[in-house]
């Protein structure tokens, strides 16, 4: 297992590793698969706490992580939101923890203060995931998202980076 920043290369791995929760799953509020401009704006970002990395198994793309705007309000330009995926097929071997040390060791060297997760509930995993990578659950907002017939709460999560 490695991670390392993603290229244009990983996008298409990138996307399907989301379209699949995009149409299974309650991580994400989408309920279409967003284009791949999507993700290249991403990638392009020049904000210096903007990254953008994937995780490779056996050279095959299984996870990605980034951060980037939480709000696009220049009081907030040192506040970051963050998110990491990983492949249905690869998960329980840690590469959530490995894409997550990675990223916010990048997010604090380039400046960024606050780092900010927002969760759909339930999701054990994802909670005790960011709980064990120093994240504190700051509070729960109610049925602010439906997707599949039902309304979801959805927790945010933060952890403090920097001076």
């Amino acid at each position: 297992m490695s991670v390392r920043p993603a290229t244009d290369a990983d996008l298409d791995a990138v996307a399907a590793i989301y379209a699949h929760e995009v149409r299974t799953g309650y991580a994400t509020f989408d309920t279409e698969p967003p284009p791949r401009s999507v993700w290249e704006r991403k990638l392009a970002s020049t904000h210096p706490g903007d990254h953008f990395l994937v995780a490779e198994v056996a050279g095959a793309v299984v996870g990605f992580a980034y951060s980037g705007p939480f709000r696009d309000r220049g009081a907030y330009d040192r506040t970051r939101e963050v998110t990491v995926y990983v492949d249905h097929a690869a998960t329980g071997r840690g590469l959530g923890r490995l894409l997550y040390d990675d990223l916010l060791a990048r997010m604090q060297a380039s400046g960024v203060r606050t780092a900010l997760a927002c969760i759909a509930l339930p999701n054990d995993a994802s909670e005790g995931l960011h709980r064990a990578c120093g994240f504190e659950r700051q509070g729960v907002l109610r049925e602010v998202g439906r997707k599949f017939d039902r309304w979801i709460d959805v927790v945010w999560w933060q952890r403090m980076l920097g001076e």
